[in-house]
């Protein structure tokens, strides 16, 4: 019997990668085995899915905000990996300003029978299922629409919802003992992250009210600042799976638009989500849990998929004071 080995494709970062988990769950209920083609900074993420049996990683030079150099060894030796997985089918997973055509060609040269995704661009012989849907809806549910025209229906008792494999790694050492509230700061794109000022007024404030505060992010100094006195800074300290724990056992969750509001969803974490409307809320929100979404949704950068922001003084996010984050913080904190 001949196993059936299907990739999905998710190639660029944390919070795309998660927000894809219906959709390779719902792979995984009809396939055998189940790869994943993920970009390096959501290689990690991709091995937290539940239905995931191996993981590809690969810069694509289409997609990352920092593309590498096209080189034609490159090129071979991801093709080469691919055939090597004896992948029947792929599903290539994409946002709506990205184009699934390049990898299609990539997978097309290494052997791949069948390939589905949603293109607006002709695709020639390269897709075998081209879907469409309409701009703006949900990432989640994007995907999960791509993955049913392609012939992976979700199971029936599949609630759609964000959702990683247990058990994640216990951190009560890191974090103690007791309830407390997470300040994510940073993000890959300066213009979707948590100013630091409000950030640095907001754990002020907790703390002045008694709270504990753990702060977490990527860049330790920045997350100190942010901390002061009142914060366990817990930047660059975690992988991916304990900064989930970590996530998990907090009350609520306060962040930009980045991975970790993402990992905060799959682990059903409310979440204050500071959101620049440079993407869409309506596709990139935290999905599928209790949040409150903070910023000027018509600002003039909205729609702009600016990694800077293009307004001076970033008023979108700017405008937010610390007294509508503690609000926000109080209303899912009372609720969760």
């Amino acid at each position: 019997m001949t196993t059936r080995t299907v990739l999905v494709a998710r190639m660029d970062s944390m919070g795309d990668v998660l927000l894809s988990g219906p959709a390779v769950r719902a792979v995984a209920r009809s396939a055998d085995r189940v790869v994943v083609l993920a970009g390096p900074q959501g290689e990690a993420a991709a091995r937290l899915l539940p239905g995931v049996d191996g993981v590809l990683t690969w810069c694509a030079p289409w997609i990352s905000p920092q593309p590498p150099r096209v080189e034609r060894e490159d090129v071979e030796e991801l093709m080469a990996a691919i055939t090597a997985t004896g992948a029947d089918e792929a599903v290539v997973l994409t946002s709506f300003h990205q184009s699934p055509l390049p990898l299609a060609l990539l997978l097309r040269m290494a052997g791949v029978g069948r390939i589905s995704a949603i293109s607006d661009d002709y695709p020639g012989s390269l897709l075998d299922v081209r879907h469409r849907v309409p701009r703006g809806m949900p990432e989640a549910e994007r995907a999960l629409s791509l993955a049913g025209a392609a012939g992976f229906p979700p199971g029936p008792e599949d609630t759609g919802r964000l959702d990683l494999r247990r058990p994640l790694p216990d951190t009560r050492a890191l974090v103690g003992t007791g309830t407390y509230t997470v300040v994510h700061v940073g993000a890959d794109a300066p213009a979707r992250e948590l100013p630091d000022a409000l950030g640095t007024d907001v754990v002020a404030e907790l703390g002045a009210r008694g709270h504990r505060v753990v702060v977490t992010g990527t860049d330790r100094a920045k997350a100190g600042e942010v901390g002061g006195e009142h914060g366990l800074n817990l930047a660059g300290r975690t992988t991916t799976a304990e900064l989930a724990d970590v996530l998990r056992r907090a009350r609520v969750v306060t962040a930009g638009n980045t991975g970790p509001a993402h990992l905060a969803a799959a682990v059903g974490t409310p979440v204050v989500s500071l959101f620049s409307p440079v993407v869409p809320a309506s596709a990139w929100a935290p999905y599928g849990v209790a949040h409150r979404l903070l910023g000027a949704q018509d600002a003039p950068c909205a729609g702009t998929r600016a990694r800077r922001c293009p307004v001076p003084g970033h008023p979108c996010l700017n405008d937010v004071t610390a007294g509508q984050v503690l609000a926000a913080i109080d209303e899912l904190g009372e609720a969760s």
